[in-house]
Formats: structure tokens, sequence, C-alpha cells
């Protein structure tokens, strides 16, 4: 899978909208998706900080955490703009930083309480989302945007959808908006 700054040099103009998205209120601000001992999604509120060398999450011990450190895949999803239902998304696999330099790095970025119960984890990047939606789009308007990268040396998806010949096509050749027929 892809560190940040890897996806960031190969898609940057999805890269930077989608950190406009999760930094739209300041600091990071989003939705993280573990999966629970059982096989079962979990949410939770969190503030990703994202900096040119990576996408990092602190996490305070809870379930999300115990998630993070049996099984690492996640999704972060941005929270939604007020004028619009634009959304970023983020997928892959997190991993916890050990490195106590990087740690102390980030928690000065992140203004990290040093006296918190949290861990610092890495996410990497195998697939990133992000969809745009006229905010007063009527019905028969065109339809949203969507822009999908997938890391090209990451595990194939089970399915994909053939994009049309005429739609346009990411670098990896994957589009939403024109499925073929």
């Amino acid at each position: 899978m892809a560190s940040w700054s890897e996806f960031a040099a190969d898609e940057p103009r999805l890269a930077d909208e989608i950190r406009l998205l999760m930094q739209q209120y300041g600091p990071g601000f989003g939705y993280l998706a573990t999966v629970r001992a059982d096989g079962g999604p979990r949410v939770h509120p969190v503030s990703p900080v994202i900096t040119d060398d990576g996408l990092w999450c602190f996490v305070i011990d809870s379930p999300k955490r115990r998630d993070l450190e049996r099984d690492g895949r996640y999704a972060l999803h941005s929270f939604p703009p007020e004028e619009s239902d634009d959304e970023a998304y983020i997928a892959g696999r997190a991993r916890p930083v050990t490195d106590p330099a990087t740690v102390a790095h980030l928690a000065r970025i992140a203004r990290a309480s040093p006296q918190g119960d949290w861990r610092l984890f890495e996410f990497t990047v195998e697939a990133a989302m992000l969809t745009r939606r006229d905010p007063v789009a009527q019905p028969g308007a065109a339809p949203p945007q969507v822009r999908v990268w997938l890391d090209p040396l990451g595990a194939e998806p089970a399915r994909r959808e053939p994009v049309a010949a005429e739609g346009r096509r990411g670098r990896h050749g994957f589009d939403t908006r024109r499925p073929a027929a």
C-alpha cells in the first residue's frame, strides 16, 4: 500500500482536494471506520493529521485503537461540508508509529496532549475517492463527479466495473460516472 506522500505524488490534485475536505474546519475532522473483533464495523469521529510526509492519527485507548492494533484495516470519511454533499474517502491499513522523533514532531504539529494515553498511527492509502456534487443540483442535472484512485501496487479489488470508451478515465482507468452498459 502507498503512503500518503506516494499517493499525493501520483495524484496531487486529488490528494489536495481530499486534504481540503478533511481539514475544512481547521484541524482534520472525519469518521474512522475500523473492524471489530467479531468482523463488524465500528465508526468513530477522529482528527486526522495530514502532512506532506503522511496521513496520521492519534488514537486514545479505546475500542477503535484496539481494533487498529488487532486488524489495521481502516476507512476514513470526511465530515460533510455545510454548503454541499461533497465527500472524501480513504481506505488502507494503519500501523503504529514507534519512532520517538516522529511521534514528538507530529504531537507538536497536532497539539496532542503529552498526558494523553494515545498512540500514533500512520495510515497507508490503498484507495482514495472524492465525490463532488452540485450544491444546487436539480433533478435530472449532471450526476456527481467521482474520482477514484487505487494503489497500483496494492491488492486488486474483487470486481471492477469497466469504463465506457468515451468516458473520462483517471490515471488508473476508473471513473464511476460512466460505467459501460
